[in-house]
């Protein structure tokens, strides 16, 4: 049974979901304290743990009846706006097959410092520098979910976690596990050390195989991007790791990389 109160909309121009409009340029230039959520199982999970307010919800017309049982979960103070495929396309400017959307608040975003501060005694971490690609960044956080991380320290040349395409291919996990951002990947290994984390910063030449690492206390470790990796001074500092592999492959995709090096790690 729907609980929801649903609201129809068949102008492209009304007010009450202009927050909606022009998705992809928007998501460009930016959209202050909002993110998009965008597909069934991503909605399901902001509702179901409720870490950020949600601050709306749109759907085509097609999509109610089969959303019954989450739309019964809504709370009655958000509002679900609903209209037809045609007018759904021109709000959010290109074809919306999915037919789901809402819009979430981020809240105060955390500090490293403060993330860092209330983990336990074996808290894993995951320290991400210049992951440029939301594939990648999306990838990243589901593994991060899978293998129970504590933490995701994002520096200032990586891309947004909660950009609506990101989001999506974390299957919801970027709305799960806690992240802060900004910084440089330096200042994150400040940040770690002071906390008492050991540190490993992964590299194709790192100086250990994974396989000679033991999880232990309280770890980080460090993904760079594909291509330039990790700067070098971090990597002289720190602890470093590869994946030995076969047929003259020296590197994987990091989302790939970073599932390998989590698994092995997890608590």
């Amino acid at each position: 049974m729907i609980t929801a109160t649903l609201h129809l909309v068949d102008d492209p121009a009304d007010p009450r979901i202009e927050a909606y409009c022009d998705i992809r340029e928007r998501d460009l230039r930016g959209r202050g304290g909002r993110f998009v959520i965008e597909g069934e199982v991503v909605l399901q999970t902001a509702l179901k743990l409720g870490r950020f307010a949600i601050e709306s919800i749109l759907l085509g017309q097609n999509r109610v009846a089969p959303l019954a049982g989450m739309l019964a979960t809504v709370p009655a103070d958000i509002p679900v706006y609903v209209a037809s495929r045609a007018v759904l396309d021109r709000i959010a400017g290109f074809p919306m097959h999915r037919g789901i959307l809402a819009i979430g608040r981020r809240g105060e975003a955390a500090s490293a410092a403060e993330l860092l501060g209330g983990m336990p005694d074996n808290a894993l971490v995951a320290g991400l520098s210049g992951i440029a690609n939301h594939d990648n960044m999306g990838g990243i956080f589901r593994n991060a979910a899978a293998f129970g991380l504590d933490g995701v320290l994002i520096d200032a040349a990586s891309c947004d976690p909660l950009y609506r395409k990101a989001i999506r291919v974390s299957a919801g996990a970027a709305l799960v596990t806690p992240f802060a951002s900004g910084g440089n990947i330096a200042s994150i290994c400040d940040a770690l050390l002071a906390r008492g984390f050991e540190i490993l910063a992964t590299s194709p030449s790192g100086r250990e195989e994974l396989r000679e690492i033991k999880p232990r206390g309280r770890q980080a470790v460090l993904f760079g991007a594909e291509g330039p990796g990790l700067p070098g001074e971090i990597l002289s500092r720190l602890r470093s790791i590869r994946l030995d592999m076969k047929g003259g492959f020296d590197s994987l995709n990091v989302a790939t990389a970073s599932g390998i090096v989590l698994h092995h790690l997890a608590r």
